[in-house]
């Protein structure tokens, strides 16, 4: 074989991998907005069929040679495996159903085992950023449905659907779906900052217009659980940061002004009127409506064990307050329950303490991540999971905004179930692949460059 047969074959296979990355993408970011022009509410499980096999054929092919990249498969892919241990290994002590231990498990991990596909890609620098502009457009069709959502609503061209107010309705891609304008705010803001802090050969003021126009469209939606999580996340970076201790402060003091001018919005516009729903202190006191009613899995979960082994394993897969036990099995249920799916009184029990409750809000549901994979899989489920996000955070993490974007998803893990939201969690780790790769390439340019320095002098020397 000719050497540029053997290059066009590479180029063949990233192609070809990039292809199946899109395709998995889009099966987990759009079937919301398909299911709302018609198609059936199944196309919402495609995503179960094609991530995984697409994303495993992915790493065995990629055949990366560089040494960071294949190390940081390696680990990330020992972690995925042992949460699937721990969780095969509830399931068994629960009784709970292999149906369970499969959405359960990919309602969990299926963004990370993308983040594990994009990252084995030895990607060209030209092959990247085909793919970058493919996953840039994704995000762009979001942002201009949900700004057509907007428009319409205020024209009221467009219909208020189901018991969500006129703002929860501007959901871009995720029309129509509970919590939807929350996920959509999430994954248009993040794609706005990765463009802000990635595109810099693009003019900043253009780079600038789009955060502005996806914060535009935040306040319209009233997401604000999303500029309080940004918030927040932003803090905590710059307390982990902490290096120089005058830039800190001034990270810090920016912070301060930032969260001065947000409570100055919300005493004085009326565009932030919604924010006073969450400014009750007495709420949140040790006895508090909101205290009490967010840690009742801590109380009501327990209730149900049977054996000193569920406090490592917890109930099973599927059997409490995540996004499974939670209300998958109870909407889809004529799907599922032929297929082997069980279910528990736990889930039930939790909801109770919620459901026509005066805190409404996904910001108080007592159905929060780290609570569900607590109850599902008991502490050893919830270490695993941790060491998973650990060899992310510590391999994969190469600069602020990928911390960033890993922070907030923790952070939203204590708020609703964001955690197994598959649109939400595939965009949030495909932006740290996507990053990541851009720093691998780049390092590689430097040193590909370096070594044509070095070949130019050596030449030089040779020829005097």
């Amino acid at each position: 074989m000719t050497v540029e047969a053997g290059i066009y074959q590479k180029k063949q296979g990233y192609l070809q991998n990039s292809v199946l990355l899109l395709l998995a993408f889009a099966t987990a970011f759009f079937p919301r907005i398909l299911e709302s022009v018609g198609a059936p509410a199944p196309v919402n499980f495609l995503h179960f069929a094609i991530v995984p096999p697409a994303c495993i054929y992915v790493i065995i092919t990629a055949r990366s040679k560089d040494r960071r990249q294949v190390a940081a498969t390696a680990a990330l892919l020992v972690g995925l495996l042992i949460f699937l241990g721990v969780m095969t290994a509830s399931a068994l002590l629960n009784e709970a159903g292999l149906i369970n231990v499969f959405i359960s498990y990919l309602l969990l991990v299926e963004g990370y085992i993308l983040l594990l596909a994009i990252i084995s890609v030895p990607f060209s620098a030209e092959s990247f950023q085909r793919f970058r502009r493919w996953m840039l457009g994704f995000a762009l069709v979001h942002l201009i449905l949900a700004m057509g959502q907007k428009i319409l609503l205020d024209l009221r061209i467009l219909e208020l659907q189901a018991d969500l107010t006129r703002e929860d309705n501007i959901q871009g891609v995720f029309y129509i779906s509970g919590g939807g304008h929350v996920v959509s705010a999430f994954v248009y803001m993040s794609f706005g900052l990765y463009y802000f802090v990635s595109a810099k050969s693009v003019p900043v003021w253009i780079r600038s217009a789009i955060v502005l126009v996806a914060f535009f469209l935040l306040v319209s939606a009233d997401a604000k659980q999303v500029l309080m999580v940004f918030l927040l996340a932003w803090i905590i970076l710059i307390l982990l940061s902490v290096k120089d201790i005058r830039v800190t402060l001034q990270y810090l003091i920016a912070a301060a002004v930032i969260g001065y001018v947000l409570y100055w919005c919300i005493q004085n516009l009326y565009e932030f009127r919604a924010f006073k729903t969450w400014i009750r202190p007495e709420i949140y006191g040790p006895d508090g409506d909101a205290t009490v009613l967010k840690s009742g899995p801590f109380r009501i979960i327990p209730s149900y064990y049977t054996s000193g082994l569920n406090w490592f394993f917890g109930l099973g897969p599927g059997h409490t307050i995540g996004r499974l036990g939670g209300w998958m099995l109870v909407d889809y249920g004529y799907l599922l329950m032929p297929l082997g799916g069980t279910i528990h009184p736990a889930s039930n029990a939790v909801w109770a303490t919620w459901r026509g409750y005066y805190l409404d809000s996904s910001f108080f549901s007592p159905l929060w991540g780290w609570a569900g994979i607590w109850g599902d899989t008991g502490f050893l489920g919830l270490a695993a999971y941790l060491y998973i996000v650990s060899i992310i955070w510590q391999r994969l993490c190469i600069d602020d905004f990928c911390k960033f974007i890993l922070i907030t998803v923790l952070i939203n893990g204590f708020i609703f179930t964001q955690l197994e939201e598959p649109g939400y969690m595939l965009t949030m780790t495909a932006l740290i692949g996507l990053r990541w790769q851009e720093h691998r390439i780049e390092r590689r340019s430097r040193y590909i460059l370096a070594q044509q320095a070095l070949y130019s002098v050596d030449s030089s020397v040779k020829t005097i």
